[in-house]
């Protein structure tokens, strides 16, 4: 309402006096922008006045109105935290996707940035990332919610953190919040080699120099020269290696235009090949003799001939004829061509890093005509499809029996691409303890591969069906040969990572081969594998702890594995751990827990077993030096007489109570406990009536109760041997207590 108040004012037109109304002033929690007789508003959310007659409402606490909101827009706050957060890591690279913040603030404008930290092993202050890492599209002020982030380190821990921001996230002075993934990259290879230098040339040389990858991602094992001359690559180019950042390529055409490319490999695979560099090698020069220079070469000539001749009539005569004058197989093959050529340390190439994948499989696989095969019955069925028993029958060779892969049927393209990489790793492998890859058949309906026959099948269960029947030099040549193939794929860079007896194929003359090579793809059905933090599974009562927890796989987390295969063997493939759960082994295996001597199982055994399984990697002894120990037992078959004890600290962490033997009263109990009641009248026959002479027993007491199957005997003596080192366990803490 309008006061009636009389202000007088001068009226430049003469007029007068003007008698004029006036406005009141607003009331709390509404404003008026401009002094008029317009109506009061009432203040936007999360505003107020402080007095009467305001001109403009006052942000709440937390609240804020960004510069260029006008008086009537609504205060807002800046956003809560993205949700959702979700890492895939691709070798070096890794993809981030969140969903949009549950609180926006009150704003439509919501925009995220992330913020990359380098986390170094040793645990120490995280850094911030380099800047040779690329955000795709962009690493602040993203609309959409995900990027990619590239040229990541390999085996680094990178922190990534996550915020959404508005148009006040920079007025508030809270700290600003963050969705953070934490993730691992894995191997790669190098980056490409980028500067590449002639430093001289010769009429049949040419001497290169070149810089190490900005990203070498591990240790640079060599360097790959690829040259041809100019237009001729389609007809043959030739490679050379290098150790070095440096080479000289010989046997060039004089006057000739050459293109040169180099690539780095690592245990990892190679890298891309470089820019190429083209060199024109020198022209010849015309050779000018004196006449004394012909003469020297005229008499050389004739000496020369002379020289033949006698040679010629001595051989005919056999006089004087020494084998050791001849030039042997090896002196000839490095002496070709007046060059000299070493022979060449072979390296596994991992197929993944290829950018075409297919390329892998026609690089190093033999590729098999489908009419070749015979499918006799099927032996198996695996993650990828069935495993079938069948005959190969190549041109010109004799029909072998043959183990057959075949991919299931309505397979993805990617599915094809992970089955046959199995296969180009196979391929490059060569040793009487590996498993041998005849070929693979891709150009049918039924994807194939096909490796040799292996009669007894997997090391676990032939060991099971033949528990006790070997003896100790026996198992020790099984462990021998696995530590051989072990040694062999250790020497090319390989790592296995799913080393288990299961994977061990035994054939009809008891000789044990490496298999399955396949671990890059996800065990979705094995459940003796849990969930990384990459969503994939790993095997863990086979694994490393570093493997476990920081997927750190090495030559080293094969011989933890290797250790655990020892035990399979001894105890005749009985389950590690029992029936422990995944959690309980990692938390056992991180507390020192090592699993105990199996029955019957030698000293010298258990202790290499102790070695393998060195919580520090680096203490583990290599695969040659396994080997070597093996070839000493067997050697010396008076050093594996001596049978391993329990060692009570060896054993499950008592306060668990994973075998919590001290809750059973009587024989009965105990027997049930361990799901064997069925013996309670053997050991009632026997004598046995309470668990005090049950834990005096030995392995012959246990051996004298008449129960036939070896492995039962076995469960019986490691549940007497728990017994005592739980006794042992309590005894020490009520003395402690």
């Amino acid at each position: 309402m309008l006061c009636e108040l009389v202000r007088y004012i001068d009226d430049p037109r003469g007029l007068g006096l003007a008698h004029i109304p006036c406005a009141r002033a607003c009331e709390l929690g509404f404003y008026k922008s401009a002094p008029g007789d317009q109506l009061c508003a009432k203040c936007p959310l999360h505003s107020h006045s402080e007095s009467r007659g305001a001109q403009v409402c006052r942000c709440d606490s937390s609240y804020y109105r960004a510069a260029q909101d006008p008086p009537s827009a609504a205060c807002t706050r800046p956003p809560s935290t993205p949700v959702n957060l979700i890492s895939s890591v691709n070798g070096t690279s890794v993809t981030l996707e969140w969903g949009p913040p549950l609180d926006k603030g009150g704003r439509a404008d919501i925009m995220y940035n992330v913020v990359c930290r380098h986390c170094p092993w040793d645990l120490g202050q995280c850094e911030t990332c380099s800047n040779g890492i690329r955000f795709v599209p962009q690493q602040m002020s993203l609309v959409q919610g995900g990027l990619t982030v590239t040229n990541l380190m390999a085996h680094t821990n990178y922190s990534f953190w996550v915020e959404a921001v508005n148009g006040v996230s920079d007025l508030s002075l809270e700290p600003r919040r963050f969705a953070v993934a934490n993730i691992t990259t894995n191997q790669a290879a190098p980056s490409q080699v980028m500067m590449i230098r002639q430093e001289s040339t010769g009429q049949n040389s040419v001497t290169l120099l070149w810089q190490e990858p900005d990203q070498p991602n591990g240790i640079i094992l060599e360097y790959e020269i690829k040259y041809y001359e100019k237009d001729k690559e389609m007809q043959s180019y030739s490679t050379l290696k290098s150790k070095g950042t440096s080479a000289t390529v010989s046997g060039l055409k004089p006057a000739t235009r050459y293109i040169f490319q180099v690539r780095a490999r690592t245990s990892a695979g190679c890298g891309r090949f470089s820019q190429i560099v083209e060199v024109e090698t020198g022209k010849p020069v015309a050779l000018r003799y004196d006449t004394m220079t012909i003469v020297w070469i005229c008499l050389t000539l004739i000496t020369g001939l002379v020289t033949l001749l006698v040679v010629l009539i001595c051989k005919k005569r056999h006089c004087g004829y020494s084998k050791a004058f001849q030039d042997s197989d090896e002196e000839k093959m490095h002496y070709q061509n007046g060059q000299v050529k070493f022979p060449e340390s072979k390296f596994y190439v991992d197929p993944h890093t290829y950018e075409d994948p297919c390329q892998a499989v026609h690089e190093f696989t033999r590729e098999i005509e489908a009419s070749r095969i015979k499918i006799e019955k099927i032996i198996g069925s695996g993650e990828s499809g069935e495993v079938c028993y069948g005959r190969l029958k190549l041109p010109g060779k004799r029909e072998i029996p043959v183990a057959i892969k075949a991919l299931k049927a309505g397979y993805t393209e990617k599915q094809r691409r992970d089955f046959l990489s199995e296969a180009s790793i196979m391929a490059q492998f060569d040793h009487p303890n590996v498993i041998h890859l005849e070929g693979v058949v891709t150009r049918s309906k039924l994807v194939m591969i096909v490796t040799e026959y292996m009669e007894n099948g997997s090391l676990d269960s032939f060991l099971r069906k033949h528990d006790g029947q070997f003896n100790i030099i026996q198992l020790v040549g099984i462990l021998r040969g696995i530590g051989a193939g072990m040694r062999y794929l250790a020497d090319l860079g390989y790592v296995h990572r799913d080393l288990a007896a299961r994977n061990i194929l035994v054939n009809s003359n008891l000789v044990c081969k490496v298999s399955d090579f396949g671990l890059s793809r996800i065990l979705e059905d094995d459940p003796d594998a849990a969930y990384t933090t990459t969503g994939g599974k790993i095997p863990i009562r086979w694994t490393a702890p570093e493997a476990i927890t920081y997927r750190k796989f090495s030559s080293a987390s094969d011989v933890w594995s290797y250790g655990i295969v020892m035990w399979e063997v001894l105890a005749y493939g009985e389950r590690p751990y029992w029936n422990m759960t995944n959690r309980d082994v990692i938390n056992s295996v991180e507390e020192g827990y090592r699993l105990p001597a199996p029955m019957g199982c030698p000293t010298a055994l258990h202790q290499l077993m102790l070695d393998c399984w060195q919580k520090d990697r680096s203490e583990r002894p290599r695969f040659s030096q396994i080997v070597s120990i093996l070839d000493k037992l067997i050697r010396n078959p008076e050093n594996l007489k001596c049978t391993a004890t329990v060692n009570r600290f060896t054993q499950t962490p008592f306060d668990r109570g994973i075998f919590d033997f001290t809750r059973c009263g009587t024989v009965e109990d105990w027997l049930e406990s361990i799901r064997l009641g069925r013996y309670r009248e053997n050991f009632a026959m026997a004598g046995y009536s309470s668990l005090g002479m049950v834990m005096r027993m030995g392995i012959e007491d246990v051996r004298s109760l008449g129960i036939a199957p070896m492995g039962h005997q076995k469960k019986i003596l490691s549940s007497i041997q728990l017994m005592r080192s739980q006794l042992l366990n309590t005894n020490g803490r009520r003395r402690d207590l």
